[in-house]
């Protein structure tokens, strides 16, 4: 398994019926030379670019260094921090037709590419070998999703949901793309262009580990990651597809050699009294120092994200899950844990209503159902009182977590990062079983 050459990347940038850019430097298109600023729109199937229809436009730097700027690049879709950016890039702008919409395209170099994400992931300050720790697993991610997108290609697509009258399972993987390779957003991973290339230390880790990968039986790992496991990390089979990924289990985020016995947070009452509590882990921190060396300011938005709590009244919660399931259910009187996985994250939540009683999940469903952006993570206790006739009038959700909490645990690996551990142990500890593999 080697690459010849240094892979290029299609990443989704933004859509919309009208598309605004600047070219910083010269670029070619059709033949020509140009700069300046330009708007792209969508016209009864067309890109109408000056005064012209086409079905694609390419738009090829004449050097490397030259950028182009996006205006109104969304970030944070759908999440607490959603926001509108202008961005810019380094490679080539590619506009193209889908539907009723413009979609704008950069195609980058593997490695250019990396430097941004692992800077719009986190804080460029990270110690260097968290940030060697983040290159070689966005790397890994990445490439494993070219195979897969390149498998899908020639092989039929899985179904990723479930829906019967009583039950709704679905879940989000990154299978919904096939414009491109990858999307720009946390969907997939963060990548704000060059504005967030501004470390020399995250230049230096994804230089440091070129072309590094994880594999595992020969193969690049789908390595996963997420903001805060909550002590433990969760099975990926939970969160998106049936597959156990020996390398994607549920991990102790302690010690790499204390003793690693987990544990059943699958049976509730183990996990409700674990949840209600606080234990011991490298991302159970309040250290601001390692805090702000992770997290990018908007994150630092949210400071609950070890353990958490939400509330919400009868009110609230049954017009939340109408308005995010399209779904009646009249006063909620119950929400049941169904099924947990092994980090305690709910992943089967029965809703049981005065008119009717549904069962949801995975994991990224009971979140968004349950709140206006996304719940920090499904791994949370109910507490309902205030009873008047049967119906509780307040819901009190006690959590832990953020994210899905499946393979590295960003905040835990910045507290291993900060005491010393090098980022081939990080690796090891989170992806348990991979070998470091050199690709080009």
């Amino acid at each position: 398994m080697v690459y010849t050459n240094e892979p290029i990347v299609a990443v989704g940038i933004v859509s919309g019926k009208l598309l605004s850019f600047t070219l910083t430097n010269a670029f070619m298109v059709n033949s020509k030379t140009i700069l300046g600023n330009y708007s792209a729109h969508f016209v009864s199937g067309k890109i109408f670019w000056e005064g012209c229809e086409y079905a694609e436009l390419l738009f090829t730097p004449i050097d490397d260094s030259a950028s182009f700027t996006l205006q109104d690049v969304v970030i944070g879709v759908k999440f607490h921090w959603q926001r509108k950016e202008s961005q810019t890039f380094r490679g080539s702008l590619r506009i193209i037709v889908d539907g009723e919409r413009l979609y704008a395209i950069n195609e980058i170099k593997v490695e250019d590419y990396l430097t941004s994400v692992i800077s719009s992931e986190m804080s460029a300050t990270s110690s260097l070998e968290l940030l060697k720790a983040h290159a070689v697993i966005s790397r890994s991610w990445l490439l494993s999703q070219i195979e897969n997108r390149k498998r899908a290609n020639i092989a039929h697509q899985h179904h990723d949901f479930i829906e019967t009258p009583q039950k709704i399972i679905r879940w989000y993987d990154r299978t919904d793309h096939t414009l491109f390779d990858v999307c720009a957003d946390d969907h997939c991973q963060r990548y704000q262009g060059i504005g967030r290339m501004t470390s020399s230390y995250v230049k230096q880790a994804v230089a440091a580990t070129r072309g590094e990968v994880l594999t595992y039986d020969n193969k690049i790992c789908d390595a996963r990651f997420s903001k805060c496991c909550g002590g433990v990390s969760e099975s990926f089979e939970y969160c998106w597809d049936n597959i156990k990924y020996p390398y994607l289990k549920a991990v102790a985020d302690i010690k790499p050699k204390a003793s690693k016995v987990l544990p059943d947070l699958t049976d509730e009452e183990t996990a409700k009294k674990w949840i209600k509590t606080s234990p011991n882990a490298f991302c159970n921190t309040d250290d601001k120092e390692v805090l702000r060396q992770v997290l990018n300011d908007y994150d630092q938005e949210t400071s609950d994200f070890y353990r958490w709590t939400v509330k919400y009244t009868q009110t609230e919660v049954s017009t939340l899950l109408e308005h995010k399931l399209g779904i009646g259910f009249g006063n909620i009187l119950a929400l049941n844990p169904l099924k947990r996985g092994d980090s305690g994250r709910i992943y089967e939540l029965e809703i049981v209503g005065s008119q009717r009683t549904m069962v949801i999940g995975k994991e990224l469903e009971i979140r968004r159902a349950l709140s206006e952006s996304h719940l920090y993570s499904s791994a949370f206790v109910v507490e309902t009182t205030e009873v008047v006739n049967d119906v509780p009038q307040l819901f009190k959700l006690i959590g832990a977590g953020w994210g899905h909490g499946v393979g590295l645990c960003q905040i835990g690996a910045a507290v291993m990062g900060a005491n010393g551990y090098d980022y081939q142990t990080i690796l090891a500890h989170y992806y348990v079983g991979s070998a470091l593999t050199q690709l080009y």
